[in-house]
This record gives structure tokens, sequence and C-alpha cells, in this order.
């Protein structure tokens, strides 16, 4: 199968905020998920909030915007086996996407307020999306019953 010949368009986000925490610098710290942070969304965004408080989890959805270059093959930080990036959670990406399952705490106006985002402060915010409980570990169970590899005509 060939590549797709629009893959190489760029794509271009803009952030609709912020994370504002205590941690400067792009270190793994596994006590960064007992953290509170603040994401600061702008103003024109607030209206999307509405509601979002019917959801205890959140996923956050950020760019890597310290993180400079990847390699494919390298060594996962939180178990050190040689891993793909694609079976990792490496901030050095391809396309410096980073996602975070979240505790929802509160909302203020346009902050809110989360426990567990592995995010440097002032990490570009890209999108919000609610974890919903029900949709997520339905999805789960069907997985689970599906063989990870086929091992038909081998």
């Amino acid at each position: 199968m060939s590549e797709n010949p629009e893959a190489s368009e760029v794509i271009e986000m803009m952030p609709i905020g912020y994370v504002e925490n205590d941690y400067l610098e792009p270190v793994y710290n596994e006590e960064v998920y007992n953290k509170v942070s603040k994401v600061i969304l702008r103003e024109k965004f607030t209206d999307g909030l509405y509601r979002i408080e019917d959801f205890e989890k959140l996923y956050i959805l950020f760019y890597f915007s310290k993180s400079k270059g990847y390699k494919l093959i390298h060594r996962r930080r939180y178990d050190g086996e040689i891993s793909g990036v694609f079976a990792s959670r490496s901030p050095y990406r391809p396309n410096g996407i980073g996602l975070t399952l979240v505790e929802l705490l509160k909302v203020e106006g346009n902050v809110i307020h989360v426990k567990g985002l592995d995010a440097i402060n002032g990490t570009p915010v890209l999108d919000i999306k609610p974890y919903i409980k029900e949709t997520e570990e339905d999805e789960e169970e069907k997985t689970e019953k599906e063989p990870r590899i086929s091992t038909e005509n081998q």
C-alpha cells in the first residue's frame, strides 16, 4: 500500500488554551499524576465548557512545544524497554501531540482545575474531550474479546 499523496499537506492548529502548573521542564516524574494543574482557555472558548462538569474525567490533547525531534525506536521511560515511538508515551513524536486522561476537579469561568496532567507550564492545549466511562469500557470489553494478532493461516 502506498502513502496517501495528501498526507504531506500541512495542518495548522491554534491552541484553545494553555497549561498552568509548577512543572517548568519536560522531565519524567510520576508525582505529576497526583498534582493539580489549571487549563486556562482563551476567553472566546469559555462557552464550550458548558456542562463539562457532567464528567469526572477528561482527555486533554496538547502540543509538546518544547520537544524537538524524534526517534522511531527508543527506550521507554516508564519500563526501560526498547519500543517504537507509537508504543510509548514519549514527548518526542513526529507530530508532538500529547494525550492525558485527567480528573476534573472544578471549573471557574475559563479555568479548568484538573489532577494528573503530565504537561509542563505553558504547554499549548489543542482540545478537551470528555471521558465517557460507559463508552470507553464497552470498547475495552470488545477489544479484550478480539485477538490482538491473528493466528489463522500461519
